[in-house]
């Protein structure tokens, strides 16, 4: 077993597409590694203060040295290092990455929540740069965009990593690895969205500080991750595995349904709290977005929007204020809610391209105040939407282009169209069931770093706009886990794919032109299985694509188990990819991978291993 501290220094993997450096690992500093362990007590100096970014240019970037260590072990009671000076004092000003004082002999459970609110902490900073940026960007529209986005992505970083500190208090360990994990990706999404325009002293020291954040998030997933899979012997515990190590989570037995469940079942009818239609005749509203901003913030209790039939060219956006929120149309292709936004456009990125994206949030004004406020508000998540299509049509020029984006915990899609070319479906985070839809696209189509099962879906490839005749590489999905401690990754049972009539014309006119494959690694520790599924002849033999070169083919993990078709054919497969042991599946059931078992209706859960 790979030790710990040879994990750490293994850091730079996770984002190793992006080519970036090492830094030392803000958790457990690599100069330790020799003598200190998750278990052990070690001494470390408080962390340094890390000033606020400002406009002032600087001669060069800070060292790799000089970024902090966010989080130590807590030393031991005999050994505990002197108080730091006061934080009033004109010596030292106060650090926002302080480390939480721990008690005495702290449990392991103390030592994920340190880390936790560590983690937390250190986003007042990062906002605070965010916002600096922001200011000094008037005129670059392509930064301040880039600002905006990493203040909401830092605002849902700062929620999910409170919700990961109350499932760690009530023993949720899934739902605390889950959230922790998706912390990691805002950090990292903000990151990314500040590599494109990484033009200023400004931005790449901001950049510098979130890496670091991100490491400490990783860093803190790994440790509820261990603390998951071995328990509270700290002296077990060791780094995340996947299926590419040999490991797999053990097949837990389904609990009964919860009471949101249950309660959910009940009224699975759904009647409307409100209504949609373009003419207004007889409802309450004439566009979507005024109905989602009409619905109750914090409602305990499901709240439908019914959309009657045409077509809402529009663009809507549910807040992540507006829980349990529905929204119902008169079936595929007969309600579609249809925009056009793509990341060619200045000021817009693959974020912000979706026509349907929830969840948005407020920006952030990173003060400890607002961020009480905040979480004070913010009451949960569970978006459902059935019998309608989401379409994005960019025209043939464009290229990422969004029909729809998740980032709500827990959401349920069912009879639900997704049309689009490239990235037509964001799976952006957190846990996701789609059953019985229709996602339609060219390249990459079914993308994100969620939690997702896809039941009885078909998969339609569809011609690429500008000279279809000429052939192409379509791929199906790219998943983009950046660490093995994210529980995510695309689990598809039942579906099919194929390619819409159009593209099977080209395609049988001249196959070795047109080509189709499962998916490509995205990010490091991409993760996508298919499970009894029909695949079709536009399916290469190989099945799998790679990113770049070599990249994430060692760690990624591939899987198929079942499939059936012309395009199921295992002997060609790339040998990075993998058959699934019969006795593994459990693990990608609905109840395990995403704990369906507890939030979605009873009439769309089944059982990966007997197809009910």
């Amino acid at each position: 077993m790979v030790s710990w501290c040879s994990w750490l220094s293994r850091q730079s993997n996770t984002l190793k597409k992006d080519r970036i450096p090492l830094l030392p690992s803000p958790w457990l500093p690599l100069s330790s590694c020799s003598s200190c362990s998750p278990s052990s007590s070690c001494s470390f100096p408080p962390p340094p203060t890390v000033p606020l970014l400002t406009d002032e240019s600087r001669t060069s970037s800070p060292a790799l040295e000089q970024i902090p260590p966010l989080l130590s072990p807590p030393p031991a009671p005999s050994s505990r290092p002197a108080p730091p000076p006061d934080s009033g004092s004109s010596a030292s000003p106060p650090s926002p990455l302080r480390p939480t004082p721990s008690p005495p002999n702290p449990s392991a459970v103390d030592l994920s929540l340190a880390a936790v609110s560590a983690s937390a902490r250190g986003l007042q900073v990062a906002c605070a740069n965010a916002r600096a940026i922001l200011e000094a960007s008037a005129a670059n529209v392509n930064r301040t965009n880039a600002a905006r986005n990493c203040l909401e992505f830092l605002s849902l970083a700062d929620y999910r990593l409170s919700t990961a500190s109350k499932a760690l208090s009530s023993g949720d360990l899934a739902g605390a690895r889950l959230f922790a994990g998706a912390a990691e990706l805002y950090q990292y999404d903000c990151w990314s969205a500040y590599k494109y325009v990484n033009g200023t002293q400004q931005v790449a020291d901001a950049m510098a500080y979130l890496y670091a954040l991100a490491n400490l998030t990783g860093s803190a997933a790994s440790m509820v991750a261990a603390l998951q899979r071995y328990g509270s012997n700290m002296s077990l515990w060791a780094p995340p595995q996947t299926e590419r190590d040999g490991y797999w989570p053990p097949d837990v037995p389904t609990g009964k349904a919860s009471e949101r469940v249950v309660a959910t079942a009940a009224s699975e009818e759904w009647s409307p709290d409100a209504t949609v239609c373009k003419d207004g005749g007889g409802c309450q509203f004439t566009t979507v977005q005024a109905a989602v901003d009409a619905a109750p913030s914090q409602s305990p209790r499901r709240h439908v929007i019914y959309i009657r039939q045409g077509i809402y060219e529009e663009t809507v956006r549910v807040p992540l204020q507006k829980p349990n929120l529905a929204i119902i149309g008169d079936g595929m292709g007969k309600t579609i809610i249809t925009g056009s936004l793509n990341a060619g456009v200045p000021g817009i990125s693959t974020y912000n391209t979706a026509t349907v994206g929830e969840l948005r949030h407020m920006l952030w004004s990173c003060t400890a105040r607002d961020v009480k406020r905040q979480n004070d508000r913010v009451a949960g998540d569970g978006f459902m939407a059935r019998d309608l299509t989401f379409d994005n049509t960019a025209g043939p020029d464009a290229h990422q282009a969004v029909a729809f984006r998740s980032d709500s915990d827990l959401s349920v899609l069912d009879s639900v169209e997704f049309l689009g070319h490239q990235d037509t479906l964001y799976a952006h985070s957190l846990r996701q069931f789609y059953t019985r839809c229709r996602i339609a696209g060219t390249v990459d189509f079914v993308f994100g770093n969620s939690a997702a099962v896809f039941r009885g879906c078909l998969l339609l490839v569809l011609p690429r706009q500008l000279n279809p005749e000429k052939g192409e590489s379509d791929t199906v999905t790219a998943h983009g886990r950046t660490d093995p401690a994210q529980p995510t990754g695309f689990v598809f049972d039942r579906c099919s794919v194929t390619g819409s009539d159009d593209y099977l014309a080209f395609f049988r006119s001249k196959p070795a032109v047109h080509r189709v494959y499962l998916g490509r690694p995205w990010k490091e520790y991409s993760r996508t299985v298919f499970l009894n599924c029909q695949l079709s002849e536009v399916v290469r033999p190989e099945g799998w694509l790679p990113w770049d070169g070599d990249f994430a083919l060692a760690t990624l993990y591939y899987g198929e188990f079942g499939n059936s078709g012309e395009g199921a054919n295992a002997t060609g497969r790339v040998a990075w990819s993998s058959r699934i042991p019969a006795e593994h599946l459990g693990a990608y059931s609905v109840e395990n991978f995403i704990q369906g078992n507890r939030w979605i209706p009873p009439s769309l859960l089944y059982d990966i291993k007997t197809g009910i």
